[in-house]
């Protein structure tokens, strides 16, 4: 049949091309004073291009031409090499030649190609020393569990409203959750920490190598966001004893364990909060930031009892993460030897009025966390100011994946509230979409954006079959949280296709009982299985862990990219609705199918093939086609393109 091609402007292949990832810097963290070399592929379209690279050296821009080098398909790798003189040094590349009767003046940035000058905030970034996060991370597939409503440990026995505390309404597993933030914090289903631990196993058939967990910290609610202390765990998560055999029972089984801190605030009845409301001279009076002691006081959004904490003061740091006592490092010793931290609201941690401590403190607590663990900031909005690459390893990606994808996939008049704004989920055309995730995720680092989570849900957000409404365009989110770069995470039961409003509604108890029992309904069953494929692709593909970015097309209901590696790249398509077939040339995708069918991993009805292209009347390239009779995504791993590839150009 005959191949048709797409204009320009949605065959993104046609670009030039230079990504941060083992295909574009071979070498990484290189060291200051390194001369770094790094690749640009240029298309043959451009005739006789002039290829430069302009890098920022002690705050002046350095121009270096590039060397034209190998053929590749339909184009040619330029190579230049960069001077690693500062830690950090920003960069991108001029291409400028003429198509045809067009001339070409285009900048090549990490948010794409731009035909005029432009600033500097989307250039490429290079990190002399690289970062600190842990080499386990790119590989790390994070399932979320709220430890109240995961698991009732077999020996648990029923609640009594007698054991609780005063504030906890004592629940019934399987009843429903409540909406009302107010009143879902008192509800207690009894879920703890052994609870977990006999579930690890179902974790690992899943293909979960990390949990993260909510707080588990006394406190004053269910969520346990409002501390009380940090000196043990809430006994009625089983106290000191259940975290440390948590921990043993999840590494026999090559599992992470990765705890919540809340370094903004602490509860009202916290320890601390409590010395310092009785004597206003009290070293943990300066924890707090007192207008007229002792009863008034800024709290994290002006709600009293989440008192916020004030880092002007030395002790405080020493307390929370400074030394070998402090909250950070006894957590991640022996005899817990948890894996990381996740920060609760990171981006206000250091700022209030006038202070502005939030790179210092996360400096300092990154310095202070043993090699091989992970730091994640939570941050709603743009984290990219906070990722400079010395503090927080990386942060929940809600700006550069979450919001995007619930744009992409929501359907119209979405009921759904848009992460905090106060209209519902917008339908956004792809155009927009694809826009959002190059632009915002151009101003991260590579390693930041690695090391960032990905997810299509919280316990802060409405579920991810509640926001898409439908099983094919949930399918297709699943496809670009294993296919786009980041960490996979995935909310404890979203592997079932829970509901959930919004966040308080979605902290829903799991169905262990249906699971156990294989009562589940076929749909549930069938989530889980896709959910799995997807896990194992990611975990034996490697471009799917640690590759660049490469964007191949864009379609009015289609995003095409590459998962760039030297070895083994992966294509990755995702579809929100059916669409006609288009074709991608082997020669500007630079890539070619590796493997047979059965190694592909897809929701149904989405296809990619592959055939001959003729040009008189003779092969001349090897064409994808890709097609999609429903929404959904489809992964499959390539290698490069070689001459054999091409029978006559």
């Amino acid at each position: 049949m005959p191949h048709s091609f797409e204009p320009s402007d949605s065959l993104l292949a046609r670009e030039p091309f230079h990504d941060s990832s083992r295909v574009g810097i071979p070498s990484r963290a290189a060291g200051l004073g390194a001369l770094v070399p790094l690749r640009v592929w240029v298309p043959d379209s451009v005739e006789d291009p002039t290829v430069v690279l302009r890098q920022v050296v002690d705050g002046e821009p350095r121009f270096v031409p590039c060397t034209r080098k190998v053929s590749d398909g339909a184009g040619h790798w330029f190579e230049a090499e960069l001077l690693a003189r500062n830690p950090v040094t920003r960069y991108r590349f001029l291409i400028s030649g003429r198509e045809g009767n067009r001339r070409v003046y285009e900048w090549l940035t990490a948010a794409g190609v731009a035909d005029h000058d432009v600033s500097d905030s989307h250039d490429f970034t290079y990190l002399a020393h690289g970062t600190k996060a842990p080499q386990w991370l790119e590989s790390a597939i994070v399932y979320q569990v709220f430890p109240d409503r995961f698991a009732r440990s077999a020996s648990s026995g029923e609640l009594h409203r007698s054991d609780l505390p005063a504030w906890a309404i004592p629940m019934s597993w399987e009843e429903p959750c409540e909406e009302n933030g107010e009143i879902n914090g008192r509800q207690v289903y009894g879920g703890d920490l052994l609870g977990l631990e006999e579930k690890l196993d179902y974790l690992t058939d899943l293909g979960v190598s990390v949990v993260y967990m909510c707080p588990i910290f006394p406190a004053g609610s269910a969520h346990r966001y409002d501390a009380s202390t940090f000196e043990h765990i809430d006994p009625l998560l089983g106290g000191d004893g259940a975290l440390i055999s948590l921990t043993e029972a999840a590494h026999a089984r090559g599992i992470k364990i990765v705890m919540d801190l809340t370094t903004n605030h602490t509860g009202s009845k916290h320890e601390w909060f409590m010395r310092a409301q009785a004597d206003a001279s009290s070293v943990e009076a300066g924890f707090y930031f007192f207008t007229e002691h002792p009863d008034r006081y800024d709290g994290w959004l002006g709600i009293d009892s989440l008192p916020k904490l004030n880092y002007d003061s030395a002790a405080l740091r020493e307390r929370m993460y400074l030394g070998e006592e402090s909250t950070v490092s006894r957590y991640l010793a022996p005899p817990f030897n948890v894996d990381g931290w996740r920060i609760d609201v990171a981006n206000m941690t250091g700022r209030h009025g006038a202070q502005e401590l939030t790179h210092e403190i996360a400096r300092e607590i990154r310095e202070t966390m043993r090699e091989e663990t992970w730091l994640v900031a939570e941050h709603f909005h743009d984290a990219s100011p906070d990722l400079p690459g010395n503090g927080w390893d990386g942060a929940m990606n809600y700006s550069g994946f979450t919001k995007p994808l619930w744009a992409w996939l929501s359907p119209e008049d979405s009921a759904v509230n848009w992460l905090g704004l106060p209209i519902g989920v917008p339908k956004l055309p792809t155009r927009a979409v694809l826009a959002s995730l190059r632009e915002y995720n151009a101003q991260l680092t590579y390693e930041a954006r690695l090391h960032s989570q990905n997810q299509l849900c919280s316990h802060d957000t409405a579920r991810s079959r509640t926001v898409f409404g439908d099983p094919d365009r949930h399918a297709a989110a699943l496809g670009a949280l294993v296919g786009l770069p980041g960490v996979p995470t995935l909310f404890a039961g979203d592997e079932l296709a829970l509901e959930g409003n919004n966040g308080e509604h979605s902290r829903t108890p799991m169905p262990w009982t249906a699971i156990e029992s294989g009562t589940l309904s076929e749909e549930a069953k069938a989530w889980w299985t896709l959910t799995a494929r997807v896990f194992k692709a990611r975990n034996s593909l490697r471009a799917l862990q640690s590759g660049g970015l490469r964007w191949l097309h864009a379609g009015e209901d289609s995003l095409t990219f590459m998962r760039t590696d030297s070895e083994a790249p992966v294509l990755v398509h995702l579809a929100r609705a059916a669409h006609e077939a288009f074709s991608l040339p082997a020669s500007l995708v630079l890539a070619v199918p590796a493997l047979e069918s059965s190694d592909v991993t897809h929701s149904p009805g989405v296809i990619v093939e592959t055939a001959d292209a003729t040009s008189g009347g003779q092969p001349s390239d090897l064409i994808m086609t890709l097609r999609a009779e429903r929404a959904g995504f489809v992964i499959t791993p390539m290698r490069p393109y070689t001459d054999a590839d091409t029978h006559v150009l």
